[in-house]
């Protein structure tokens, strides 16, 4: 099962739409993880028609309306992996220890907020993702998204994506 990992996105607030390359790999994923900070509905909106499978949270830039069809923390099995989404897990100083007491039922956690791509296990085997932005690199060199594969139990071939700049 082939999989795409992003969060803060941002539309409208740091760029007027996703990267085409964002959306051209929703369209070869079997699920879509979205971790939150969504900002508008038509960017939820576009995601569920374009995607086969989305499971999304909702983050602290996130109003009513999305809130109201989000929740803040989702729960799915998918390949035999069991995931979490979540947006926000607190300061990097002790979050492998936070999250796998937290989420002591998950294999993979997918959290946002910092925009800065993470990737580490927990003692105990809680593997946690940050796929990054792929609107608004922060203080990163570039904006990002993850994808994966989840099957057999296992999740492999974890790849950090940059995109190019955006043209002004």
């Amino acid at each position: 099962m082939r999989l795409l990992l992003t969060s803060d996105t941002h539309v409208p607030g740091r760029a007027r739409e996703l990267p085409g390359e964002l959306l051209e790999q929703i369209g070869r994923a079997d699920a879509v993880l979205h971790a939150g900070d969504w900002v508008d509905t038509a960017t939820l909106d576009l995601l569920e028609a374009r995607a086969r499978r989305l499971v999304a949270v909702y983050g602290n830039n996130d109003g009513p309306a999305l809130r109201e069809r989000l929740p803040e923390v989702a729960r799915v099995e998918l390949g035999g992996v069991r995931f979490g989404v979540v947006h926000e897990t607190g300061p990097a100083r002790g979050r492998e220890r936070r999250c796998a007491e937290r989420f002591p039922d998950l294999d993979v956690l997918v959290f946002g907020h910092s925009h800065i791509p993470w990737d580490t296990v927990a003692e105990g085997g809680l593997r946690l993702l940050n796929p990054g932005s792929p609107t608004d690199r922060r203080r990163q060199p570039y904006c990002t998204y993850m994808t994966a594969v989840a099957e057999h139990g296992q999740l492999t071939g974890v790849g950090l994506h940059r995109l190019p700049p955006r043209r002004p």
